[in-house]
């Protein structure tokens, strides 16, 4: 297995880090104490970035995270692709802003969603529009089979009612792509995707959620009242497969747990980075002596570290594995639930490690801490994903192991 970056990623990459470095840190402290005011900044950014991925499969935003472009390759042999290449990306610009990488335009978890299962009609006619994901319902939370947002098809178009919570993106983008359910009679096999336009008629931005972090991002409540969405807008297929059940949905986690892996080691690095540059004024940082001859700061900091490239190795091995079509929805869940926990304890470790500094506003450590519990607990919680990796390791349904 290598273990480094590919060699024709080291420009997107150092692209990244640039935008992270030069871009996103010096507007970070602005758009944290201005919650819901649109980063106008990142119109540009956006507009660049899509000028440089248009048509490449190595990109850096979330369009490229799917396993349709490794299924329909030339290339024999292993691949490092669209996934690899999107987490790498993620990772460094996350290393600049979370909440800034989740407010940039066209770069939503939706649009990985459409790249994971939209058929190619559905891609083209989607390829510029901005998409949020709306998933989680009041009294369902990390319980995706548990949806009661209902599609009921009337001609051309299918009425959807409901309502959405914690949606990422929810009023700025230009869609949002909704899970809701074609009979609660079937459970979970008759939950699909839609993407709803805003607009639509029935569709209402009901409330915008305060948070303890990523503030830069918005997060609504959506509500669904007779909302018609054309048929045409139901992503993939509009068959209901019972055999295949919800699988067909939750494939899009595939794609998308490892790129929420990557938010998570990317504000890790940058608080490691900034403890270590601030702990070499007081120590002398030596790694080859054994951990029992060094301070208690220092040896802190190199399990931090250790458990921070744990976290980054796993992730990058399952959008790898997307990558090459080989089944990764444990291996998503393993990084999910590695990297959430690991940013969490790295952020608030490194803030404890150079004291009252890391607590002040005059060092983004306090808001990295804050930023990074939110990449624990969205796209399924630390305990869902625990859940996923035990059934998957005992071959058990979901109705078998809750």
């Amino acid at each position: 297995m290598n273990l480094e970056t590919p060699k024709k990623f080291t420009g997107l990459v150092n692209q990244a880090h640039q935008v992270a470095a030069n871009y996103f840190r010096p507007i970070s402290r602005k758009y944290d104490k201005a919650e819901h005011a649109y980063p106008k900044e990142l119109d540009l950014l956006a507009a660049l970035l899509d000028g440089m991925n248009a048509g490449s499969p190595e990109a850096i935003g979330a369009t490229s995270a799917s396993k349709r472009r490794a299924a329909t390759s030339v290339e024999s042999g292993i691949k490092n692709g669209g996934n690899l290449s999107a987490c790498l990306g993620v990772i460094e610009l996350c290393w600049g802003d979370v909440g800034l990488l989740l407010a940039m335009p066209r770069q939503g978890l939706g649009n990985a969603a459409i790249a994971a299962v939209a058929n190619d009609e559905q891609l083209e006619r989607f390829g510029g529009t901005w998409a949020a994901m709306a998933i989680t319902e009041p009294g369902c939370g990390s319980d995706s089979a548990a949806i009661r947002t209902t599609a009921r098809k009337e001609g051309e178009h299918y009425i959807l009612n409901g309502e959405k919570i914690f949606v990422t993106s929810g009023e700025r983008a230009d869609a949002v792509v909704v899970w809701a359910t074609l009979d609660k009679g079937l459970g979970r096999a008759a939950i699909k995707s839609f993407v709803v336009e805003h607009g639509t008629s029935g569709m209402t931005v009901s409330r915008l959620e305060k948070k303890l972090g990523i503030k830069a991002s918005d997060t609504a409540s959506i509500s669904f009242s007779d909302c018609r969405v054309p048929a045409a807008n139901l992503l993939g297929n509009p068959q209901i497969d019972v055999q295949k059940g919800f699988a067909g949905v939750m494939e899009t986690f595939d794609n998308t747990r490892p790129l929420v892996a990557g938010m998570a080691i990317g504000v890790a690095k940058a608080a490691l980075d900034r403890t270590r540059e601030l702990l070499q004024k007081v120590c002398r940082l030596d790694y080859a002596k054994p951990l029992l001859a060094v301070s208690h700061a220092e040896a802190t900091l190199y399990r931090l570290e250790a458990e921070w490239e744990a976290a980054r190795l796993l992730t990058l091995k399952a959008a790898w594995m997307a990558d090459n079509q080989l089944p990764n929805s444990k291996e998503a869940s393993v990084a999910k639930a590695k990297a959430g926990r690991v940013a969490n304890e790295v952020t608030l470790k490194c803030v404890e490690l150079v004291g009252a500094l890391g607590y002040a506003e005059d060092e983004l450590l306090e808001k990295w801490a804050r930023d990074s519990k939110i990449l624990d607990i969205f796209e399924g919680t630390q305990q869902i994903q625990l859940l996923i990796v035990a059934r998957r390791l005992l071959g058990k349904s979901s109705s078998e192991l809750k």
